[in-house]
């Protein structure tokens, strides 16, 4: 197909900014830090109308390796108002040097350049290279938070397992090589997938999407999550936990477009599936710590978004891609709180929220509505995520399934209802203060949106279903 560069609006926009961030960083004085922190975010803005702009596009480039379609560009989507959100939150970060701040944008930046392209991707090894972009940026970015020692151990975790998810993807890819013949996902479509016919094949997928169970922190690959939403800073934490993940979804709606009901690889995700929102959900209940509580949290979510997968039909793909979205948003908006209160950039304890509806109380509507969300209560959109997605994998084969969803979804009101619990019925000690003033608009904004997605979901999951019926009609 002869090339089109309005097909890769997205990419180029978001590539513009890398290469602005990377002048800046390799030019820059030591007193200009900050020269570009109010021009980032208009920036980041931009990037995302770029990526409104796109949808509708089609087209299949670099050899068939790169596929744009309603899906990508749904991704696309996701990852600019994810990338946006999270420059606009680590604007004023407080434990970040002023020498290091063009440097930490380079990489946030260049980390959500690589999953815009991992969207496209629909080959195996343009989808590890994708892979390995987004990853790498994080690997630097995750120890960034002053003198901290325990950003460094984040760090080192963050590597060595991702080292190790790599190595398992990369033996994977090649049993598919092995067994299937083609790298293609378009081809790979067409070839068998059951233990009888494709032993080696059913291995090499396993092992392929390992990479991805990594990223989307889903047992037994979850190890890593809480300890490094720990040690890494608030603002760096609010960004790995929900942008990358969206990377690792897509590439699953690829993956599970292939499977059907019932076949062993299918199984397997729904096991996985429910081991992970049990584990997740369990552990979270004893955590005092509000980001360890939110990286099990996100173990437990992970599970939720293998129930639309393991579907295998289209509105099980779209119920996927839309929960993703609101996963993403729902975090986003708690994290939002979590650092308009941590003015000097230390972790929060579940105690440090009281009272707050007294001495925040526009931010502790916020976190209301987030923790309403994050337990799928109407009338938010998370709410309407999980009614999706249950709905989806109905009589599909797994009705176990639905049901331990439904049982983890209960075990979840406990600890994110807490949240609510020290911020409106516990009373503050009298030496707490106030937070800053400032940030309540785009907290507002962020509420509004997880609201408004409950009220009217039906725009944004149809745009997602049409893209789950381009991969599985």
């Amino acid at each position: 197909m002869e090339f089109n560069a309005n097909l890769l609006l997205p990419e180029i926009f978001q590539l513009v900014i890398v290469l602005a961030l990377f002048l800046h960083s390799v030019t820059k004085s030591p007193t200009s830090g900050r020269n570009f922190s109010p021009l980032l975010p208009l920036a980041a803005c931009a990037g995302l109308a770029a990526a409104g702009c796109s949808l509708g596009a089609g087209g299949l480039l670099f050899w068939g390796s790169y596929k744009i379609d309603g899906l990508s560009q749904f991704f696309k989507f996701a990852v600019a108002l994810g990338f946006a959100v999270a420059v606009l939150n680590a604007a004023s970060q407080p434990t970040l040097e002023p020498e290091k701040r063009a440097d930490y944008f380079l990489l946030l930046a260049l980390s959500a350049l690589g999953l815009m392209c991992l969207a496209s991707a629909v080959e195996l090894v343009t989808i590890f290279l994708a892979l390995e972009l987004s990853s790498y940026s994080l690997y630097a970015l995750i120890p960034l938070r002053g003198r901290d020692p325990r950003a460094a151990e984040a760090g080192i975790k963050y590597i060595l397992f991702g080292a190790a998810a790599t190595a398992l993807s990369l033996f994977g890819l090649a049993y598919i090589l092995a067994g299937q013949h083609s790298s293609y996902l378009a081809d790979l479509t067409a070839r068998p997938w059951t233990w009888a016919e494709a032993p080696v094949g059913i291995i090499g997928l396993t092992l392929f999407m390992a990479g991805f169970f990594y990223k989307l922190a889903l047992f037994p690959f979850h190890f890593w999550a809480p300890d490094v939403y720990d040690g890494a800073s608030n603002e760096t934490a609010a960004y790995a936990a929900t942008v990358p993940k969206l990377g690792a979804v897509v590439i699953l709606i690829r993956l599970a477009a292939m499977l059907k009901p019932g076949l062993q690889v299918t199984t397997i995700l729904a096991i996985l599936g429910a081991a992970s929102m049990t584990f997740g959900n369990l552990a979270a209940l004893t955590q005092q710590d509000i980001k360890r509580m939110l990286g099990y949290s996100s173990v437990a979510h992970a599970g939720y978004v293998m129930v639309g997968l393991v579907a295998a039909s289209a509105s099980g793909l779209a119920a996927a891609g839309f929960y993703s979205l609101i996963y993403v948003l729902m975090n986003l908006t708690c994290f939002w709180v979590i650092c308009r209160l941590s003015t000097d950039g230390r972790n929060l304890q579940l105690s440090d929220l009281n009272g707050l509806y007294r001495r925040a109380p526009f931010l502790a509507f916020v976190l209301a509505v987030a923790a309403l969300a994050l337990v799928g209560l109407p009338p938010t959109a998370g709410f309407m995520g999980k009614l999706f997605l249950l709905s989806a994998a109905w009589n599909r084969g797994y009705n176990w399934l639905v049901v331990v969803a439904a049982l983890n979804t209960a075990i979840s009101i406990y600890y994110y209802l807490n949240l609510i619990r020290h911020a409106y019925t516990v009373e503050a000690d009298a030496d707490a203060a106030a937070p800053p003033p400032g940030g309540a608009l785009w907290g507002g904004v962020l509420a509004g949106l997880l609201l408004l997605l409950g009220a009217v979901p039906a725009p944004v999951f149809r745009w997602a279903e049409a893209a789950g019926r381009q991969l599985m009609p």
